[in-house]
């Protein structure tokens, strides 16, 4: 299996190479199909295999995701003079597609690191903050995570209740984080909090937080619907002591911090969909080839056909979308409103798909022999977490607004 890092050299050489109208792998240059079979081989041998038992005893996926990290997919998008593998966030969306193919907890683990921690670091961190908080988190044997929303703030982001105030160098951080994935096995964290409640969400700083650090505790391990090989808990704050030297960025840009993370975060979360999404299809496709009734398989039956042309064009239409935002992202033109019809477009694919799988399957797409029913729960957080749907819609529209000129 080849490392995805060997493949920097000759992105290098063909990073402008100009796109166009692209639909497939297969029409891309050859790093990105490099990388596709890379990923897809990586998948088949080593994630495929244990994602029930990860599922059905909420493992997190260890050994893996350091093998994951040696292929240079913990850090695609970070230069490789830090670390990282120095490609860019198309190579990102279809390896974590692909990840996420193969195990759902797996690819949420690498977006988050990916997206979340080592994205607003790498942007606005300051030299000794990416030396620090990027090269050791790019290789799987460190992960990190992102602590925005709170117990009362939900779609909310800007009504930050946790508190930072500088205390000499240091700040002292009080408050609750929740919903944090990657809570229990990352080493940092990146911290949103008021450091000044007169300017609202203008007053939000974001800072990063080693872990364990005395002053912060974990809250119980969530017991969820799926994605369950990635943890999920709160993180508590009492007098934490943060060094000053770990502020993101200026005092105050934090909300912007964070809205400009998620943006590509959403790249991530519609790739991680778009993996569930083909997953479901390639599970009905093989159960519709190989269930015989009525004298021949059930793919031959109009009714089973009408249904995987609805998922192919969903899956299709979302991959389509997701490319593009990750396209205008390299480009450095805007994205935020590509981000969120992507997250949006896959996230309900990711649903529809897997509803429409177990469909096909009948009663086995009920029980956990089968992955249907696996790819079904894991689907259904694709639409809340990064920005819920009703919010992608918010997005888009008021994107529209502005470049019809009507706000």
């Amino acid at each position: 299996m080849q490392c995805v890092k060997s493949f920097g050299s000759c992105y290098a050489a063909m990073r402008n190479y100009g796109r166009r109208g692209i639909a497939s792998i297969s029409e891309l240059p050859d790093v990105y199909q490099m990388l596709h079979k890379t990923c897809r081989d990586f998948t088949e041998g080593e994630l495929k295999p244990i994602a029930a038992k990860i599922d059905r005893e909420h493992l997190y996926p260890k050994d893996q995701i350091k093998k994951m990290g040696e292929l240079g997919l913990m850090a695609i998008s970070i230069p490789e003079s830090l670390g990282g593998t120095g490609l860019d966030y198309l190579a990102y969306a279809i390896a974590l597609e692909e990840i996420s193919r193969g195990c759902a907890s797996a690819g949420v683990i690498m977006s988050v690191n990916n997206s979340l921690y080592l994205g607003p670091i790498e942007k606005f961190g300051s030299q000794k903050q990416k030396e620090k908080y990027i090269t050791n988190f790019t290789k799987g044997d460190s992960i990190g995570c992102f602590a925005l929303s709170e117990p009362g703030n939900g779609s909310d982001a800007g009504a930050a209740s946790t508190t930072a105030k500088l205390d000499g160098n240091n700040y002292s951080v009080n408050g609750t984080k929740t919903w944090i994935t990657n809570g229990f096995e990352a080493s940092a964290t990146v911290v949103f909090a008021t450091t000044d409640k007169s300017q609202k969400h203008k007053g939000i700083s974001a800072l990063i937080v080693d872990k364990p650090t005395k002053g912060l505790s974990l809250g119980k391990k969530e017991d969820k619907l799926g994605i369950r090989g990635s943890s999920t808990c709160a993180l508590i704050f009492e007098d934490c002591q943060v060094p000053a030297e770990n502020l993101l960025g200026d005092p105050g840009m934090g909300f912007k911090i964070a809205m400009m993370t998620l943006d590509a975060g959403r790249i991530g979360i519609a790739s991680q969909a778009l993996g569930i999404a083909q997953a479901s299809l390639d599970c009905a496709m093989d159960y519709a080839s190989k269930r015989i009734a009525f004298g021949a398989p059930i793919i031959k039956l109009q009714s089973i056909q009408n249904k995987i042309a609805d998922m192919a064009l969903k899956l299709e239409g979302s991959r389509l979308l997701t490319w593009r935002a990750a396209q205008l992202k390299d480009a450095r033109k805007p994205f935020t409103k590509e981000a969120a019809m992507a997250k949006l477009s896959a996230s309900e694919a990711a649903t529809f798909c897997a509803h429409q799988c177990i469909q096909i399957l009948g009663g086995m797409g009920y029980v956990s022999d089968m992955p249907a029913e696996r790819h079904y729960r894991d689907a259904r957080i694709t639409e809340i977490y990064e920005g819920t749907s009703e919010i992608q819609r918010l997005v888009i529209a008021g994107n529209l607004v502005k470049e019809y000129g009507l706000n």
